[in-house]
């Protein structure tokens, strides 16, 4: 489950090694492009932490914030990814 403070969900997720976390990265670009909706994140290593919010909307979380949401646990699954927070 996304945390939703701060009119943003947020997440953390860790991953084996930085290779792991940068493949999952591009391909969470590729689907931002896809959804046409772009996150905030921040990378270390092998950690990658999100923050979705939706600007056209005030800067709060939308449906399109949770259904990017969604589709970056599916590719964090796919690389292995442990939530953080």
């Amino acid at each position: 489950m996304w945390t939703e403070t701060d009119n943003a969900l947020r997440r953390t997720f860790r991953f084996k090694d930085f290779q792991a976390a940068f493949s999952f990265m591009t391909d969470v670009a590729e689907e931002a492009e896809y959804q046409d909706h772009h996150p905030w994140w921040a990378n270390e290593y092998n950690t990658v932490e999100f923050r979705l919010r939706t600007h056209d909307a005030g800067n709060t979380v939308t449906k399109r914030d949770h259904k990017l949401a969604e589709s970056i646990d599916k590719l964090a699954a796919e690389y292995g990814g442990q939530v953080v927070t």
